[in-house]
């Protein structure tokens, strides 16, 4: 009988080895308030784990959906899974199957200027032809012309030594946001998923990356019970994938819409310059993403695992670090309306009018281009203005806030929207409210700043949790010893290369007072991935470890490319296992931020306003795997949190996160949906661990 045997149903509770003082203590400092103070309260009891895992290392790559990934991945015999081969979408050569039409993609009509529609009516694309996805990334590589394998290896260290070579490829050899010529058909694909890879389009080139914003992936899953089925319960179909990246994209700033735009390519109209990049996959079954496939067949992986927020990089980095969302405040845990059509850095070179409030309803005479709604513009020694990213989703009056919550409430179980009365919540990429040196970001009014910057939050994290009970963490981020120097990242690396940055709103830790204003803190707990190499060599990694790769190397459409992530994967991956007293206790999970906006054709469950998403991938890779296992229990980012819980039996971050919700309960007919909706998994049934033995 396996451990996992013993530990069925087991509640996640605190040891009993705390004395009642202690006990106090970490209630009030973990458990019970989104307002914890900035110094944590001292125990001397360090919490053992449960588990033979004394080390968890989280490996976060960026901007991949599940079948973008896995497309045509087949699993050991004995186990299955789903992906877009399994559904019949397409053949195992990536042309569409007989099931094709399941992911169809549809063209539609949102133009109230008073409502976002969630589903809105739809009608096929012209001519039954997908818009031609589009070029991005660069020409040639984004080192300088000339540049070698001793130049890249100088820029970047976090790479497996075969994997630098592919610093210098990849580029697209086209003009940038025209349609991609390397893709098969590329102006007349048919109007679901498409193969990426192709004798022109290699595994190691540069793609374009399709917008992967809060209220565009809310629309693109086009959610409506009238979709509904015994096996897709949440009606959420993904039909609009390719419509809303090409009518809304990335955002709008609150700019008026090009009087020539067009949702689809021509040499004289503007566009959103993606066209349907989101529908593209890798193939396995044709040798793409081989490092990742190699480990799903020796280890484990799950194809029921989500994005935990709807959108992009910064939101569910917060998810992940906290269970829940950050709001606009005083900077002190006040909630307060953020700017709104104010002017902001008054006196200053990034002095302008800006409005942080989300507005995706259509501007007028427009089909779906959204009020008010991007990363803002301007500032960095300019203007600012536009912003968006900010929502009070209590309040069903504002701006595309009521059809998400009908939505939820007309669902059979109907989910709460967990938004607090007058807490306006950050639902895209905003920086976070300190540099790495400690400095208040938000207050700074350095012309190489942005106004578009939450103030510091008070929401209480797992690493304040992990803190409390001596648990020891870190957070490794590649660049960070650069960026500590340098918090507006100006400086310029080997040979004239802008330097390989490190992602600030990638760091959930990075927004909260009670790790970034204590200098002790962020010495201890905020590190450079250079100290996790040294860490794993000389055996001092600590037990839990969350680990960001650069710009460069993080896998992101665009500015990266898988095979460098897989690169920075299994240099982490090998000096585990090089370290056998290490290797033997240690789970390595690897799994994106969230699916970057590519289609996927999984079941996704509502947990309340801000997600769940689509899936991603995720690895388990460990000794204690099960190997080859596919998991089909649902879960997502907070799952992570709830392993680390369990396993050194931590209590939940406050009563608001996602890490009270119940584990699934499923049918045996249908194991990826819960029937105790909302419920996330807490990854356990992942590992095989071995019998406790008898006292």
């Amino acid at each position: 009988m396996s451990f996992n045997s013993f530990r069925s149903g087991a509640m996640r509770t605190v040891g009993l080895s705390l004395s009642a003082l202690a006990m106090g203590q970490f209630l009030a400092a973990c458990g019970h308030s989104d307002s914890p103070s900035a110094s944590a309260p001292v125990t001397t009891v360090a919490f053992a784990p449960k588990t033979p895992i004394q080390h968890v290392i989280v490996i976060i790559g960026e901007n991949h959906s599940f079948d973008n990934v896995f497309a045509t991945y087949q699993p050991r015999t004995g186990e299955s899974v789903w992906n877009l081969l399994s559904q019949g979408i397409i053949n195992q050569n990536g042309t569409p199957g007989a099931n094709f039409s399941h992911a169809n993609q549809s063209a539609a009509t949102d133009t109230s200027a008073n409502a976002f529609l969630l589903s809105p009516p739809q009608t096929p694309f012209s001519g039954a032809v997908l818009p031609a996805p589009l070029t991005g990334g660069p020409q040639t590589s984004y080192l300088p012309t000339g540049s070698t394998l001793t130049t890249a290896q100088q820029t970047e260290n976090g790479l497996d030594t075969n994997y630098y070579q592919y610093l210098l490829t990849g580029g697209t050899g086209q003009a940038s946001k025209v349609p991609d010529t390397r893709i098969a058909n590329v102006n007349a694909l048919p109007t679901g998923p498409f193969q990426l890879t192709s004798t022109s389009f290699s595994y190691d080139s540069y793609s374009a990356s399709p917008v992967h914003r809060f209220y565009q992936m809310w629309q693109q899953l086009d959610c409506s019970l009238s979709h509904a089925s015994t096996t897709n319960p949440s009606g959420c179909d993904g039909a609009l994938f390719s419509w809303v990246e090409t009518t809304i994209g990335a955002g709008s700033n609150g700019q008026t819409q090009a009087a020539n735009f067009s949702t689809n390519y021509s040499t004289t109209a503007t566009t959103t310059g993606e066209g349907s990049t989101a529908l593209g996959f890798y193939n396995m079954a044709n040798g793409d993403v081989p490092y990742f496939k190699a480990l799903a067949d020796q280890y484990a992986i799950s194809d029921n695992f989500h994005q935990s927020v709807n959108g992009g990089t910064g939101a569910n980095h917060i998810m992940l670090g906290h269970g829940d969302m950050l709001y606009f405040s005083d900077g002190n845990g006040n909630a307060q309306t953020p700017p709104h059509n104010t002017v902001v850095a008054a006196g200053s070179a990034n002095a302008g009018t800006v409005d942080e409030i989300e507005n995706p309803n259509a501007a007028p005479g427009t089909n779906n281009w959204y009020s008010e709604d991007g990363y803002g513009g301007g500032s960095y020694g300019s203007a600012s203005y536009g912003g968006g990213s900010y929502s009070n989703c209590s309040d069903a009056t504002q701006p595309g806030v009521g059809p998400i919550l009908n939505y939820l409430k007309s669902l059979p179980t109907p989910i709460a929207s967990n938004c607090q009365a007058g807490h306006y919540y950050l639902l895209n990429n905003y920086n976070p409210g300190y540099f790495g040196n400690g400095n208040n970001a938000y207050t700074d009014t350095n012309a190489n700043n942005t106004v578009f910057t939450i103030p510091p939050q008070t929401v209480p994290s797992i690493g304040d949790v992990m803190n409390t009970a001596n648990v020891s963490w870190k957070y490794y981020g590649d660049q960070w010893n650069n960026y500590v120097n340098d918090p507006y990242q100006l400086n310029y690396g080997v040979a004239g290369a802008k330097s390989d940055e490190y992602c600030n709103i990638c760091n959930p830790f990075q927004y909260d007072t009670s790790i970034m204003s204590n200098p002790a803190q962020v010495a201890a707990h905020i590190q450079d991935t250079t100290n996790l190499y040294s860490d794993i060599a000389n055996g001092t990694l600590p037990a839990v470890s969350f680990v960001k790769p650069s710009g460069w190397v993080d896998g992101h459409p665009n500015s990266s490319k898988l095979d460098l992530f897989e690169g920075f994967s299994k240099k982490i991956i090998d000096a585990v296992q090089a370290n056998p007293t290490l290797w033997k206790n240690t789970a390595i999970f690897i799994t994106f931020d969230e699916g970057g906006g590519y289609y996927d054709s999984g079941y996704v469950q509502p947990l309340d306003f801000f997600g769940d998403g689509t899936r991603i991938p995720f690895i388990l890779v460990s000794p204690y795997a099960n190997p080859g296992y596919v998991s089909h229990s649902y879960t997502d980012h907070v799952s992570i949190l709830k392993f680390i819980e369990r396993n050194w039996g931590l209590p939940v971050i406050s009563n608001r996160s996602r890490d009270n919700l119940p584990d699934p309960v499923t049918t045996t007919s249908n194991p990826y949906v819960p029937t105790n909706s909302p419920a996330i998994n807490d990854l356990f049934d992942m590992f095989d661990f071995p019998a406790p033995t008898a006292n």
